[in-house]
């Protein structure tokens, strides 16, 4: 909250932060175990068979020049989930440039006289691979190995994307609310883990090394079992990730979880927090926090998967993402018609709303004298606009506003929105693309223009529950119904700017939130009683 001292911040993140560095651990030391085994497969394949050797460094070459997070994305649409077995995939196939390529260095390294002299011995193929050639490429193999290790560590930062969990929560959250201790959270401790990472490999690495012949036989002996034990330092730190891991991760029973989605911005974040909250509060459910999940398609999947029980989607973002509705529709009508369709395509409920309207809008500085979304038109030839990506790919986004109200601006910037409102503090864009209950705005002192042609359909924010979700945990949707129609547009914009502005958590806010308005709150069984 705002005010926290460094040390109550860190004391209360403790808990949290030593489960994300579990996980981060386990992703980091997992798949690289994996890639080494399948890189040293490929490798010796590729070294006994020469007229492979080009098709197979070329593809695992290629597979670097993917961008990691399109190929989580790509792995998570594969799989058909999110979470961790796409993310692992993906760190594997990250590891194998640096694995594969020493390898090979290495297994080539080793001298003719040294081969020549093996074959005059008797040793067969076998035996020289394993007997000379890996002893010889052994460092080599290693630096491959420190190499794969540390690309590793900051690439799962991008796992939490996709529900995968690590310290890129801290650092995706940071991003979400504009808070550099939470993405120094993430930061530090990341680039630490890699830094003991690559120390635990440095020692095995000169573990490996031979020991010099010309010591007393008690230094050679002591000498001998140090390196033995220097090169068990990446075994041991395998098991103690492991370990780690399944400390801070108790299973739990899964008939009693609720697991929670969110998107990846401010107001899911307190949305999804109210949630939890009013569950632990109400009943005896044990709630999982799985947000900052990414965009629409990401928490849809999700929960069409049973991957997440529940999150806090719009009813315009369905409607025209989700359901591909994009002709005119009644406001009042947009409800019923996602409720209809989700229940009958998804099996998936809408609960009551929470109460606002969190429509898209066109925002800018106060400074400037438009008022209205169709003002742009006089100047559109020198606006510059930023929109985030997925609003700029959205019938009901940018493509439809352009049509609806025939603006062609100068120049079009992709950009984060919690960017994009400081970029508009600091008029490094005219206009950008936001949401009306966004609490940037407040901070920011920004303008709202007015949708004057009507173009945005209602964005009424809701939980979305699996019915079978519902039919085992029927007290789930009378504890979610308490939150209906209790939060007004200015109520979640006043909520984001505590985040936004005043530098709270979503937790605290939710939490201050309902501690205020417990006495307007329905009983469960009034809002049992609420039909949608």
């Amino acid at each position: 909250m705002q005010g926290q001292t460094l040390y109550d911040f860190l004391v209360e993140r403790m808990p949290e932060l030593l489960q994300h560095i579990a996980e981060h651990l386990m992703l980091t030391t997992v798949s690289v175990m994996c890639a080494v085994v399948l890189g040293l497969a490929i490798a010796i394949l590729a070294f006994e068979k020469k007229s492979l050797r080009g098709p197979i460094t070329t593809i695992v070459g290629i597979l670097q020049t993917i961008p990691s997070l399109a190929l989580l994305v790509m792995l998570m649409i594969a799989f058909g989930k999110i979470g961790v077995l796409p993310a692992l995939v993906a760190l594997i196939l990250y590891a194998l440039l640096p694995i594969v390529r020493n390898t090979l260095i290495g297994l080539d390294s080793t001298a003719d006289a040294t081969m020549e002299a093996a074959r005059g011995i008797g040793m067969n193929k076998f035996q020289q691979l394993w007997y000379v050639r890996f002893p010889i490429a052994t460092p080599a193999i290693l630096a491959g190995i420190r190499t794969a290790t540390v690309v590793c560590v900051g690439i799962a930062t991008l796992s939490a994307f996709i529900g995968a969990g690590g310290l890129g929560e801290f650092i995706n959250r940071g991003l979400a609310l504009s808070s550099p201790r939470l993405i120094m959270l993430g930061a530090i401790p990341s680039g630490l883990l890699a830094i003991i990472c690559d120390l635990a490999l440095g020692c095995a690495e000169w573990g490996f090394r031979p020991v010099r012949q010309d010591d007393k036989p008690l230094n050679l002996r002591q000498q001998r079992l140090r390196r033995r034990l220097a090169a068990t330092f990446p075994v041991l730190l395998f098991v103690f990730s492991l370990v780690f891991y399944a400390l801070e991760h108790p299973q739990t029973a899964s008939d009693n979880r609720i697991r929670i989605g969110s998107k990846h911005f401010t107001e899911q974040l307190i949305l999804a927090e109210l949630m939890a909250q009013v569950i632990e509060g109400n009943t005896r459910l044990i709630v999982e926090r799985k947000f900052d999940l990414g965009g629409t398609a990401v928490c849809h999947g999700a929960l069409i998967r049973g991957e997440i029980d529940t999150y806090p989607e719009y009813t315009g973002t369905s409607l025209t993402s989700i359901l591909n509705i994009n002709e005119v529709v009644e406001p009042d009508a947009v409800l019923g018609i996602v409720s209809k369709k989700y229940a009958n395509d998804f099996k998936i409920k809408w609960l009551k709303p929470f109460g606002f309207n969190n429509t898209w809008s066109l925002i800018c500085n106060k400074s400037n004298r438009w008022k209205k979304i169709s003002d742009l038109r006089n100047d559109q030839s020198n606006i510059t606009i930023g929109v985030p990506a997925e609003f700029a790919e959205r019938q009901d986004g940018f493509i439809g506003l352009r049509k609806k109200y025939g603006l062609d601006f100068s120049q079009v910037k992709d950009i984060d929105t919690n960017i994009a409102y400081k970029a508009l503090q600091q008029k490094e864009l005219d206009v950008a693309a936001g949401n009306a209950t966004d609490g940037h705005v407040q901070a920011y002192d920004l303008r709202l223009l007015e949708d004057d042609l009507h173009f945005f359909p209602p964005y009424l924010a809701a939980p979305v529950v699996r019915m079978s979700v519902l039919e085992k945990h029927p007290e789930l949707e009378s504890a979610l119904n308490k939150l209906g129609n209790q939060i007004d547009d200015s109520v979640m914009q006043s909520l984001n700017y505590k985040v936004d502005g005043l530098g709270q958590s979503p937790a605290f806010v939710a939490k201050e939130y309902l501690a205020s308005a417990r006495r307007t709150v329905p009983s469960a069984a009034e809002a049992a009683s609420v039909q949608h």
